[in-house]
């Protein structure tokens, strides 16, 4: 079964709202898709996000 995402409210500098925008078109993303994809990408460069969840991440064994 799939979990449903988490919501979270964000306040952004405009400026950088403005810079994820004209990314988020370029990529064809909305921005919230390219927020969650820039942060997942850096999560993975940490070392701190691996490609199959583990049960303490929250994916049924």
């Amino acid at each position: 079964m799939r979990e449903e995402k988490k919501r979270l409210l964000l306040r952004l500098d405009p400026r950088l709202y403005r810079v994820l925008e004209r990314w988020a078109q370029d990529e064809l993303r909305s921005v919230n898709a390219q927020i969650e994809y820039l942060l997942k990408e850096a999560a993975k460069r940490a070392g701190r996000w691996k490609d199959e969840a583990s049960p303490e991440e929250g994916r049924e064994p």
